[in-house]
């Protein structure tokens, strides 16, 4: 996927984009949860997602 090709989502979502490539990055299943993007060397490396549930 391209910048270009992003369009409004019904949702809310994130957009990553690395080395050119658009990453789209879903809402937690549960409505509840965290993404931390890790940046090493000024580029992100990765993203480490976690899901809660809310009780």
């Amino acid at each position: 996927m391209s910048v270009d090709e992003i369009k409004p989502q019904p949702q809310d979502v994130v957009y990553v984009v690395r080395d050119g490539e658009v990453l789209k990055l879903n809402p937690p299943n549960t409505g509840y949860g965290h993404n931390n993007i890790v940046w090493i060397g000024g580029k992100v490396d990765r993203v480490d997602s976690t899901e809660s549930r809310k009780i």
